[in-house]
């Protein structure tokens, strides 16, 4: 019996998470039965449409289960392995986290090859990354576009931020920080950047974009959203990819207040949900991972310690407290 901790739902949040919300729990698991493996995870994510599933209302996915383990993307390696094709060592990313150990049917769990980092998997080479390339994809994205992009900072953001340049446009993000800001120009490319939290965020965008902008890639919604409609120059295009600053709203405000817009710019506005365009994983992949490989995609990542620490990261990823893809180790 492999002793293990996993962290459950205890309660489900009224407005912002509290820790309250969370607890760790001890479990054992058996030995792997026929087809099963026993993976310890080495590193998870914590992700803003998390917070989605932890109220118990309709969506694109299934509510979390009080008292029940969490879930969320992992990386991990394989202790032991009841079934062909996979062997203790192998690394394997699955939905499995929130946990130190788990066991699994052969099919839950993808195998990996050994990289440096291995976080790249769950950032840059996996569901950050590849939201940042469907929406960019979706909305066609191409050279001498005018692109903004909120939240630009985050796993999401930077990432398509850097895509949006490497295509050949003129990109530029808010973030909530001057040292974020600083970092967007300096170290991933953006042409200009501006902090939403000194507010007037119309004002600054106009400032920072003066001549328009093409492409909105949506992070965050409300007032960021209904600025990138009063900038949107005509047949621009919104990617609608998340809306964090509405996520804990007890009750959400109306929506943009230049809606109307849309209508004389003929605007597009297109919503995704990443698990509809898995199969485009490979093309993505061979991208991506090339960019990455020759060195021309720079990440970040804000690295939290240990289980019991897991709540406190994904109530600091909701607040905007990390630098690029928000992770917790461990192993």
């Amino acid at each position: 019996m492999q002793p293990s901790r996993q962290v459950v739902l205890a309660a489900r949040p009224r407005g912002f998470p509290r820790l309250e919300d969370f607890a760790i729990r001890p479990v054992r698991l058996p030995d792997p039965a026929d087809g099963q493996v026993l993976v310890t995870n080495l590193y998870m994510s914590v992700d803003p449409y998390m917070r989605g599933r932890m109220d118990d209302a309709p969506s694109y996915i299934p509510p979390f289960a009080l008292g029940q383990p969490l879930e969320g993307g992992a990386i991990g390696e394989i202790l032991e392995s009841a079934t062909a094709g996979l062997r203790p060592g192998d690394v394997v990313l699955s939905n499995f986290g929130w946990r130190e150990h788990f066991l699994a049917n052969a099919n839950e769990v993808r195998r990996v090859e050994r990289i440096a980092p291995l976080t790249a998997y769950l950032g840059v080479l996996g569901v950050p990354g590849m939201t940042a390339w469907v929406g960019l994809n979706l909305v066609d994205v191409r050279a001498g576009d005018r692109v903004f992009v909120s939240a630009a900072a985050g796993a999401v953001g930077s990432i398509a931020g850097q895509l949006a340049k490497l295509r050949g446009c003129r990109v530029v993000g808010s973030a909530g920080s001057g040292a974020k800001v600083k970092m967007l120009v300096e170290e991933f490319g953006f042409d200009a950047g501006f902090n939403y939290r000194d507010g007037d965020i119309a004002g600054q965008l106009a400032a920072a974009a003066p001549d328009g902008i093409d492409v909105y890639f949506d992070n965050v919604g409300g007032e960021h959203l209904e600025a990138a409609l009063s900038a949107m120059r005509l047949h621009g295009r919104i990617v609608a990819c998340g809306a964090i600053s509405r996520y804990n709203e007890v009750d959400p405000p109306p929506g943009p207040r230049n809606l109307q817009l849309v209508i004389g710019k003929r605007l597009t506005i297109r919503g995704f949900i990443l698990m509809d365009w898995l199969d485009k994983t490979p093309a993505f992949l061979r991208e991506v991972g090339g960019l990455v490989s020759q060195g021309k995609l720079r990440t970040k990542e804000t690295i939290v310690e240990g289980l019991d620490n897991a709540p406190r990261a994904f109530l600091d990823m909701l607040k905007g407290a990390n630098v690029g893809k928000m992770l917790v180790k461990l192993a």
